[in-house]
């Protein structure tokens, strides 16, 4: 058990029969009445947002919830299919669950949330960065605009990304998974 004193960004709690993660919360003290706490929920299960405000000192069950290192394998109809990498056991997780499932790519390395009681898969987390090539973009025209000028880019999951004019095809770039932005360009 938790009171919303030990709110913080990423804390797992069971609210309405369902696992919320906290994406962002804050204290607040009117002046007159009692204080409260809003919060930012993400449900586990569904991936929906919500907003709650909770009373100051409202007691909530947390969740023990563990990050295991799994790896990619491939998609399919059922879902995405990783690997732990400690145990070799493969499991499924369904794409409408999966954040950026457009920018997982074969064999690379990624985090699941599995819930410690019912050891059920919850989500997938990529890091922060991965390394893309571009597969197609037009060709970049100097002198086409003033200041940070973007185009459209096809990377070799099919995700398009947002690059700069710079970058051309069969290049490797750095993406932002959290923003689905372009990063850096990688040196060879």
């Amino acid at each position: 058990m938790a009171d919303t004193s030990d709110f913080k960004n990423g804390l797992c709690i069971e609210y309405n029969n369902d696992l919320f993660t906290i994406v962002e919360f804050q204290h607040v003290k009117p002046g007159k009445g009692p204080a409260f706490v809003r919060t930012k929920l993400k449900s586990l299960t569904t991936g929906k947002v919500l907003d709650n405000t909770f009373s100051a000192g409202h007691k909530v069950t947390t969740a023990r919830i563990e990050r295991r290192p799994h790896q990619f394998l491939y998609k399919d109809d059922i879902g995405m299919h990783f690997m732990d990498t400690d145990t070799f056991e493969q499991i499924s997780i369904p794409d409408e669950v999966i954040d950026n499932a457009d920018l997982y790519k074969e064999g690379q390395e990624v985090d699941i949330l599995i819930h410690a009681e019912t050891e059920k898969p919850l989500s997938c987390e990529l890091p922060p960065f991965v390394e893309m090539k571009v597969t197609y973009t037009e060709p970049g025209i100097k002198g086409d605009t003033a200041t940070n000028a973007t185009k459209p880019a096809t990377v070799e999951t099919g995700a398009e990304i947002k690059v700069p004019l710079f970058i051309d095809q069969d290049e490797i770039i750095k993406v932002d998974t959290r923003t689905r932005s372009y990063a850096e360009r990688v040196k060879k």
